[in-house]
């Protein structure tokens, strides 16, 4: 069932409930496509994966990387060219729009979204970003070589002090995990705010946002919503 067809199912039982044909059950909608799923929850094993191995499983935790990368690619391939509420086009909505949503939100009068709200829109951008920075750093710090791509990067991130013992490759190879190191500690609080956020909304909208996210469907949107 597609979104449209079950707001205008929803609105049918509405006004039959109204007339005392049929009861008032809430009446759910398809909103995430079974790609999106997969995404969203391969994602969270996959990256667990690459947490839990970076200091003692060094081969299982380049795999989950590139598991990652992999998914990280495909987001934005899905992004682009997904289903209705998979498309960036659909819940980017810009700065002073999520400003505003946020502002709405300590207010307690935020609306209900039937897909990403802006402030999630937003929270995905950042988590694909982080991902992708972690992902290209750890990349970079597998092969010398590879790190000769960026000859710049150790001065910009932070100064190289060469001595008897270390040269400059080392020097860079150490900042730029140092970097990596960064970019997953920021992905932990990211995933923390995101979920901490969809709790938040769970609550206010007497939805359980990750119950959808298994099976796909929401209750559909009533006044006020933002379909």
């Amino acid at each position: 069932m597609t979104a449209a067809a079950g707001i205008k199912r929803a609105a049918t039982m509405t006004e039959a409930a109204a007339q005392g044909a049929v009861p008032a059950t809430p009446v759910r909608v398809k909103v995430w496509d079974p790609l999106v799923r997969v995404f969203h929850w391969g994602l969270v094993g996959v990256f667990a994966v690459a947490w839990l191995s970076a200091e003692d499983l060094s081969t299982v935790h380049e795999i989950a990387g590139y598991g990652v990368a992999g998914l990280v690619a495909f987001r934005v391939f899905w992004g682009l060219l997904g289903s209705r509420y998979a498309r960036f086009a659909q819940f980017l909505k810009g700065p002073a729009a999520t400003i505003a949503y946020l502002r709405a939100m300590m207010q307690r009068k935020e609306r209900r979204y039937l897909g990403h709200n802006p402030a999630g829109a937003a929270m995905i951008v950042a988590l694909l970003i982080a991902l992708s920075g972690t992902g290209f750093t750890g990349w970079l710090s597998q092969e010398p070589d590879r790190l000769a791509m960026l000859p710049d990067m150790p001065q910009i991130v932070s100064p190289v002090w060469a001595d008897g013992d270390n040269d400059d490759t080392e020097n860079g190879d150490s900042a730029l995990k140092d970097v990596h190191e960064v970019f997953a500690n920021l992905l932990l609080l990211l995933v923390a705010l995101h979920v901490g956020g969809v709790v938040l909304a769970s609550i206010r909208h007497r939805e359980n946002l990750v119950a959808s996210m298994m099976t796909g469907t929401k209750r559909a949107p009533q006044a006020g919503d933002v379909a």
